[in-house]
Formats: C-alpha cells, sequence, structure tokens
C-alpha cells in the first residue's frame, strides 16, 4: 500500500513540472493579492485605496496599481502560456496605475487629472512615469490568471514637474492685490515736547523652534502634495507661499503620519518641534488645515521659525 501511495505521489509531482508553464498545480490563493497588502497599509500608512485596482500612499511617497491578466487556454498552451499571461496583466496594471496617478490630490483645490486635462505637456510627462513604473510583485493564481502589481514614485522627477506647476498655480489664485496709489502726505503737526516716559521691560524673547507638527486628527482631512496651513481668516501660515521650491521638490511640501508620537519625532522636525492642533480641514479636497489665530500668531512671531517652514521641516497627523 505506502509502494502504491509513493507512485502515485510521483507520478502528480511528474504531472505539475511539465503543465507548470500553464500555473495548473501552483497553489496560489485565489483573489487579488495586492489588495490584502494594501488594506495591511491603510491601516498603518497615510494612504488611500482607489477602487480595486490601486493605492496612492502619501506617508511613503508612492502610487501602486495591480493588474489581472489571463490566456485562452485553447489557444495558448505550454510554456508561452505564463509569459503571455504575464504580458496580459502588465498592460492592465499600467491602464491602471495612469488612472490612479491621476487622483493624486494636489492641493484641496486640484488634482492631478486637472493638471493633465489642461496641459499636454503634463499629459505627456505623467504616461512617462507611468511607463517608468517598476514591477514590485508578481502573482500566479490557482485560477490560471496572473497577477502584476506596479509602483511609481511620487518624488524625484515626478516632483520636479508637480510642485513647482502646483505653487505656480496656487500663488496665481493667491495673489495679493496691487498696492493703492500713493497718497500725497499732509504736512506733519506740530510736536509737543516730549514727556518722561519710564523704560519699558524688554519682552522675553519668542521661542524658535525647529519644525512644526499639526495634529489635524478627527477633522476628516485628507493628505495631498501641496497643503496649507491657514488661520482664522484663511491667511497662509504655511504652504506654497513660504516654502523654498527646491525643498518642496526633493522631499514635499509636508510629510504625514498617523501617529502624533512618531511624528513629533521624525527626523524631519528635528528636535524642537511645535505642536499645533488644528481646528477644521478646508477646501474642496480638505487638504488644507486652519489653525487658531493665537497657533498663527505664535509661529509668526519669530523670525527664525520662517526658516524651517522654508525648508519644509512640517508634519501632519491624519486619521
Amino acid at each position: 500500500m505506502k509502494s502504491k501511495c509513493t507512485v502515485i505521489i510521483g507520478m502528480m509531482a511528474i504531472i505539475c513540472f511539465f503543465v507548470a508553464g500553464t500555473a495548473v498545480c501552483l497553489a496560489q490563493p485565489e483573489g487579488k493579492v495586492g489588495q490584502k497588502e494594501w488594506s495591511k497599509i491603510i491601516e498603518s500608512k497615510v494612504a488611500e485605496q482607489v477602487g480595486d485596482t490601486g493605492i496612492i500612499n502619501y506617508e511613503d511617497g508612492y502610487v501602486e496599481a495591480v493588474g489581472i491578466g489571463a490566456v485562452d487556454p485553447a489557444k495558448v498552451k505550454g510554456t508561452n502560456a505564463r509569459p503571455m499571461c504575464l504580458r496580459a496583466a502588465t498592460v492592465v496594471a499600467y491602464r491602471n496605475l495612469l488612472e490612479v496617478t491621476k487622483g493624486v490630490q494636489i492641493d484641496s483645490q486640484t488634482t492631478i487629472r486637472d493638471f493633465v486635462t489642461e496641459s499636454d505637456v503634463i499629459n505627456a510627462a505623467i504616461s512617462g512615469f507611468v511607463k517608468g513604473a517598476r514591477t514590485v510583485n508578481t502573482d500566479y493564481l490557482s485560477d490560471g490568471t496572473c497577477e502584476v502589481t506596479l509602483r511609481m514614485s511620487l518624488s524625484g522627477k515626478f516632483a520636479q514637474t508637480i510642485i513647482p506647476k502646483a505653487i505656480q498655480e496656487q500663488q496665481k489664485r493667491e495673489s495679493p492685490p496691487p498696492p493703492p496709489a500713493p497718497v500725497k502726505p499732509e504736512p506733519p503737526p506740530v510736536k509737543p515736547e516730549p514727556a518722561t516716559v519710564k523704560p519699558v521691560p524688554t519682552p522675553a524673547a519668542a521661542p524658535v523652534y525647529t519644525g512644526m507638527v499639526i495634529d489635524a486628527r478627527g477633522l476628516g482631512a485628507r493628505p495631498a502634495m501641496s497643503p496649507k496651513i491657514v488661520d482664522e481668516a484663511g491667511a497662509e501660515v504655511y504652504g506654497s507661499m513660504i516654502v523654498d521650491k527646491t525643498y518642496a521638490v526633493s522631499q514635499g511640501i509636508s510629510g504625514y503620519a498617523r501617529d502624533l508620537t512618531a511624528a513629533q519625532g521624525n527626523q524631519r522636525v528635528t528636535d524642537n518641534p511645535v505642536t499645533v492642533k488644528g481646528v477644521s480641514a478646508e477646501g474642496a479636497g480638505k487638504a488644507d488645515i486652519k489653525i487658531s489665530n493665537d497657533d498663527a500668531k505664535q509661529i509668526r512671531s519669530a523670525t527664525e521659525n520662517l526658516s524651517f517652514m522654508k525648508k519644509c521641516r512640517v508634519m501632519i497627523v491624519l486619521d
């Protein structure tokens, strides 16, 4: 009996070896493997899943999409089946990655799709970036289909293309009105004799910070490539009007995290960040964070604080 079982097992192994090209004997779980990984990422990272096809990871700075392909076993047999299946899945993955990328939020008013629609140059650039995406996972499923996962970085050349245009568009929308025409000054009045004034004590120097952490949890805020921090009047405290483009392109206008302690200890904000609680999320995309006037005044109180803002040393904590 034992010898018969051994023979049967051996025959099954030989059969699987010869038909491996059609993926019939691969014991892979059915379903979309990429989605299972995405659910884990969303639990711990500032990331958004886009339908069944992709994910935008704002915290780690990349876009990912999956494609599923299959071949007709009646038309394709033997060793040709697997590469053709992979090729079909890869084509679908590229198409899905392009669609997912178009959904990336640039600021509270704009997505990549808006830029692509209005500019042929941006459209061509985005298509080129997508074609340069790298394969991060390949799976052969037990139903004979193949799954390919592609990933594209939101930094590097992508940021070099998008961030300057985003800053330009924001500045265009928010450019201050022209100054009023100069008025001829009236002659100064006769000054009275100065009274004796007691010296006023010098106020304590405003604290100097190395970075800023915005706690935007509980506001329904969403991530974006170019967010803004505004005061209660809507005036910009931090954003495109302040940052240095070089730093914005190299590391993004802000970092994101889901844990306050982790954000406060992030090397981006170094060793003495100021932590500010957000009041509300603003704009259609809910990417701009409003803070109180008192907190805004505290940040603006020291000119040295402008240095860390220019260098994009800002973290935003989201749910």
